[in-house]
């Protein structure tokens, strides 16, 4: 039995009229006929009982009724999923990450493309200053940022990636000949603060604002972009706790990176606005799940 005769039988079913189920369909009334007839021949018995003034169905023709109601329904709405799915596929998605993190989240990448190839994936640098600046402006769709994030108007997705802090501090500072250091060292040293719009909860879990103990941690020099950080520290009036990730990539003469053993780690989530979620933002929450389960 064809789909569309399914639909046929079904529709009059529901309508128990020949003239409008074929109004409904947009076929002829005819062509519904036919239908029925090939398929009560087909099954071998009536599945209609027709008057000149009614059409009812048969005992046989309920049963089929309720047996192909359900199926036709879960088929339609996997055929209008799918539709929608394909979709939604098409366009442009742009992913915000910060500095380096781009090979964090490289596998990701690789396995949303092979999925949606018909995608255009862009991938674009956020501000560590300013993480949410981008995703509220739209200039990015998702960015993975460091948690926590309790934003009412931003979702949050599963931990990608994690990281461990260093500390940088200038080649010749007094902490430079350490092998190690504690966060309780950086109450005896200022540290670089944000220039941005950075709430202060989320810079929290970067650079505390005490140690342990509780005493304070000065806040130094303000910087806008790494570089800027990178410069203050070699400059010697400033240490400031960098991702191993970064401080990875950024060997120097001038900067030394220590560990810090107490110190924080950050974890990286995908985090996109709630009112943007597009088919395409959860293919990369999906391709982000599944990349990180299989690793």
């Amino acid at each position: 039995m064809e789909l569309r005769d399914i639909e046929i039988f079904l529709t009059l079913a529901e309508e128990l009229h020949f003239g409008r189920t074929a109004e409904r369909l947009h076929v002829s009334q005819s062509r519904v006929s036919q239908s029925i007839k090939q398929q009560e021949r087909r099954i071998g018995g009536a599945l209609f009982e027709r008057t000149s003034r009614t059409v009812r169905l048969t005992p046989l023709g309920e049963r089929l009724r309720d047996r192909l109601r359900a199926g036709y329904i879960e088929i339609m709405s996997g055929i209008e999923e799918a539709t929608a799915t394909a979709r939604g596929h098409l366009g442009t998605l742009t992913v915000g990450t910060m500095a380096t993190h781009y090979r964090a989240v490289e596998a990701i990448v690789d396995l949303f493309r092979q999925r949606h190839p018909q995608c255009e994936l862009r991938l674009r640098e956020i501000l560590p200053t300013d993480p949410l600046g981008a995703l509220r402006a739209g200039s990015v769709d998702i960015g993975i940022l460091w948690l926590p994030i309790r934003e009412p108007d931003l979702a949050v997705g599963p931990v990608l990636h994690s990281e461990d802090l260093v500390l940088g501090v200038a080649a010749g500072h007094p902490l430079a000949g350490k092998g190690s250091v504690e966060l309780e060292d950086l109450g005896d040293h200022p540290v670089v603060y944000p220039e941005g719009p950075i709430p202060d909860y989320v810079w929290e879990a970067h650079t505390p604002s005490r140690t342990p103990a509780g005493r304070p941690i000065r806040r130094g020099l303000g910087v806008i972009t790494l570089e800027e950080a990178f410069r203050a520290i070699a400059g010697g009036s400033v240490v400031s706790p960098i991702g191993s990730d970064v401080a990875s990539t950024r060997q120097r003469g001038d900067i030394t990176f220590l560990p810090i053993t107490d110190g924080p780690v950050l974890r990286y989530a995908p985090v996109w606005r709630r009112d943007g979620e597009t088919p395409l933002v959860r293919a990369f929450i999906q391709a982000a799940t599944d990349a990180r389960q299989t690793t």
